[in-house]
């Protein structure tokens, strides 16, 4: 069972060129897609469902051209979107109800059974009479994935789901789609990277519509292993010191003090010790790629 997505290509009306010859063959089990907002990952995600066409390229279930069936492969497709309305006032197991008919689920009882025991595995069977409306955003998200599995799909499609979620829910959630991925593809789209670190084997990094990188996160990781180098400056401004040729991945405040995280081959400056690298300076190494930036000079300040 997988998903493959050769050289898509999509641009609006307007002239944004959403996707640039996406190429992707995405397993069985949770599949991280991460990237910056406005990268392309809703676009990507609306494709999949065939809630819209692209442009030029072609998309396979299971051997199967998506478009040419797309009645059929919507059947197969379990869809959480970014942003989800809901009826006011509609019970959490009458909204389910009325999603379960719209997809097809006609046997009374079968589909009673099924929604039952989605909101047991949801965590909402004690909130099964209350309006979705007035759900907290971990609950109505929690919702969102049961509506999402109505039907058994063999596809998910999760897009920002954690986004606003306190860490609690968040948790939840991750054991959910955990859960969930044993047994199906599910691409989780978001810009969240401990998400992508915690949750999927393998994954992929998309920004201004192409892919940068492709594997598995630990793999990535490890390719950058004894060249990430970190150092504390002061945050104001002090006695500066010009360091050329410092590619820095990120610079974070800690302690009062900004900590900068910096990629080169040997000590790049004294002062900088050695660090373990992590999937965030993965991520930042690609955006940097990507956008076809090089080390520059930067200013960086005396103990």
């Amino acid at each position: 069972m997988s998903l493959v997505l050769h050289n898509l290509t999509k641009t609006y009306p307007n002239g944004v060129p959403a996707l640039r010859g996406v190429t992707l063959t995405i397993p069985r089990g949770l599949y991280g897609l991460l990237g910056p907002n406005g990268a392309g990952k809703s676009t990507l995600m609306r494709t999949i469902a065939t809630l819209q066409a692209p442009d030029a390229g072609r998309i396979t279930f299971d051997g199967h051209d998506i478009f040419a069936d797309a009645e059929a492969h919507r059947a197969r497709l379990g869809y959480l979107p970014q942003d989800f309305g809901v009826y006011p006032g509609v019970s959490a197991f009458d909204l389910l109800e009325y999603v379960a008919v719209l997809k097809g689920l006609h046997d009374k009882a079968a589909r009673r059974a099924q929604i039952e025991g989605l909101l047991v595995q949801t965590n909402l069977w004690e909130h099964r009479k209350r309006a979705v409306s007035g759900f907290s955003g971990g609950m109505r998200q929690r919702f969102g994935i049961a509506q999402a599995l109505l039907g058994q799909p063999r596809l998910m499609v999760v897009d920002e789901p954690t986004a606003g979620l306190d860490p609690e829910e968040r948790n939840r959630f991750h054991n959910l789609l955990s859960e969930i991925g044993e047994q199906v593809v599910v691409i989780l789209s978001t810009h969240i990277v401990e998400d992508v670190r915690q949750l999927c084997p393998r994954m992929a990094i998309l920004a201004g519509g192409r892919v940068l990188r492709e594997g598995a996160p630990d793999a990535l990781v490890d390719e950058l292993r004894g060249r990430v180098w970190s150092k504390a400056v002061p945050r104001a401004s002090g006695a500066a010191l010009r360091a050329d040729g410092l590619w820095v991945l990120s610079a974070q405040l800690h302690a009062g003090q900004t900590r900068l995280r910096v990629l080169a081959d040997a000590p790049p400056a004294p002062g900088f010790a050695p660090v373990e690298p992590e999937l965030e300076d993965v991520y930042f190494y690609a955006l940097a790629q990507g956008e076809g930036r090089v080390p520059a000079p930067i200013l960086a300040f005396a103990d």
